[in-house]
């Protein structure tokens, strides 16, 4: 199955078009290769590094889906090897430091 398909079907993204977006983007990784053509295949036991707007998700693919149907038969589909997720943004300096405050 297509990635860009894959990720739409497992609602990662909202539309088909913003998968293909990430995904031409250059921001999603294949079994730790990023993924270049939207068109590249994806398999079961497959683990994919996805940057989301709530942070990094790494999963793997143990079913593929067969149609984009409801939220549970969607998360059948993976399972997440991160269960905390990695933040967005990494950790920093606190804001008031970051603006040239002095505490």
């Amino acid at each position: 199955m297509r990635i860009d398909k894959l990720l739409w079907q497992l609602r990662f993204t909202r539309t088909r078009s913003l998968a293909q977006s990430l995904v031409a983007g250059g921001h999603v990784r294949r079994n730790g290769a990023r993924v270049l053509r939207v068109s590249q295949d994806v398999v079961e036991g497959d683990r994919l590094t996805l940057p989301l707007p709530a942070g990094v998700r790494v999963i793997e693919v143990v079913a593929m889906p067969t149609r984009r149907g409801p939220s549970a038969e969607a998360q059948a589909c993976y399972r997440t090897l991160d269960p905390h997720g990695i933040p967005a943004i990494a950790p920093g300096e606190p804001q008031s430091q970051a603006r040239g405050q002095q505490q």
